[in-house]
């Protein structure tokens, strides 16, 4: 899809119908699965084709989520409030999480009032949209152009990955979800690693914590 001369890779999920799951550590080696090649070959030992994977967000030194990850209702890292250090403590940032057939994208601070118990979930920042809103940091004349992926959950209930194919700010990039893909909650992923898989291609360079994959 094409916005404002930028190309970006689009990755539509039906909740209710598509399989959709994060993926961390490895269940034979407890390592990081690293790759989307790994994660495939997983879900393949499970009678799963990989459709879609990309990496799920912001991480710390040795392969961990920076923020809160949840798999299979366990929650393996908890949530981040920190107040401080890069994109993901640039205030407010959120969770993506998927309960069920519901998906949605929620302030952190309002996430742990709610106490959603999500089947997965993956905490990164900064919010993109948060109910049709940019957030406020975001200026249209910022020269800070870098690849970036998002997700939002958008206004027919279904989940939008996003990752552009070159540099661009987070005012566009947030604008493209709200008025493009129509999505009144979005929330960053990451910047200039983030990759995403197909049956057909990958454009992983390097290794990634977590890893979102859609799979049937």
């Amino acid at each position: 899809m094409v916005s404002d001369g930028m190309l970006y890779t689009v990755a539509e999920v039906n909740p209710a119908t598509d399989r959709l799951q994060l993926h961390w550590l490895n269940p034979t080696t407890e390592q990081p699965y690293r790759t989307f090649a790994q994660v495939g070959e997983r879900l393949s030992k499970e009678g799963q084709r990989l459709l879609f994977a990309t990496n799920s967000g912001i991480y710390a030194p040795g392969l961990r989520p920076l923020g809160l990850h949840v798999e299979d209702g366990r929650t393996l890292v908890n949530v981040n409030n920190a107040r401080s250090g890069g994109n993901f403590a640039l205030l407010p940032n959120g969770v993506f999480w998927i309960k069920g057939t519901q998906a949605g994208v929620t302030e952190t601070q309002r996430y742990q009032r709610l106490n959603l118990q999500p089947t997965y979930a993956s905490q990164s920042g900064p919010l993109l949209v948060a109910n049709g809103r940019l957030h406020p940091a975001f200026n249209k004349g910022s020269t800070s152009f870098k690849l970036r992926s998002g997700v939002g959950v958008c206004e027919d209930g279904r989940v939008r990955f996003a990752v552009s194919a070159g540099p661009v700010n987070f005012y566009s990039f947030a604008v493209f979800f709200r008025d493009r893909l129509k999505c009144p909650d979005a929330l960053y992923l990451d910047g200039s690693i983030s990759a995403y898989a197909t049956p057909e291609t990958s454009t992983q360079l390097a290794d990634f914590a977590g890893i979102w994959t859609v799979s049937r």
